[in-house]
């Protein structure tokens, strides 16, 4: 059962989950939040999606079939997880100009991972996302030990994946997070 510290998040989670169908075809919401009931500790981290700009909505992934996974679904690159470099090496290594932090050490403080390239592609073909921003992505270990990093965004009527040193940081660049709740 819902506590009631969580009843205002779930009834926003429950709005966006019916007003976006095409992410979560054939699921239900009482599937959702039995599965958020089974697991309460999933609601610390979805408020924290959803208070930095996240707007985080079920999508299903075909590699997972059967799980509940919340992504962040909003238009542009969450606005309060912006002007980070990638991981706290890249923040490390820089002398002078440090963000304040890095995506993977906030992504993991908050319980949430990274989307891979391939599951940024899928949440694209729910979309289109990061039409104006864009978003850090797991990066490969191989190309991070080279010093890069990759994101993706949205232009001109497809997905885009691109690579940068891994201590840039942009302020129109953020990551978007996934949640799984069960799986």
């Amino acid at each position: 059962m819902i506590n009631e510290a969580n009843q205002t998040l779930a009834q926003i989670l429950q709005k966006r989950f019916h007003k976006h169908p095409e992410r979560h075809p054939d699921l239900s919401w009482d599937d959702v939040l039995s599965a958020l009931n089974a697991h309460p500790d999933k609601w610390e981290s979805l408020e924290w999606m959803e208070e930095s700009g996240g707007e985080p909505d079920v999508v299903l992934l075909p590699e997972k079939p059967g799980s509940i996974v919340f992504i962040d679904c909003s238009p542009e690159s969450p606005s309060k997880r912006r002007s980070l470099c990638y991981d706290i090496e890249a923040l490390e290594s820089r002398e002078k100009f440090k963000p304040e932090g890095d995506a993977v050490s906030l992504a993991a403080v908050h319980g949430v991972a990274l989307l891979t390239e391939e599951e940024y592609a899928l949440l694209q073909a729910v979309g289109p996302f990061d039409r104006k921003t864009s978003s850090w992505i797991h990066t490969p270990e191989a190309v991070r030990k080279l010093g890069g990093a990759l994101f993706g965004d949205y232009r001109f009527g497809r997905v885009f994946t691109y690579h940068n040193g891994a201590e840039s940081y942009y302020a129109a660049r953020g990551f978007r997070g996934k949640l799984f709740v069960n799986g």
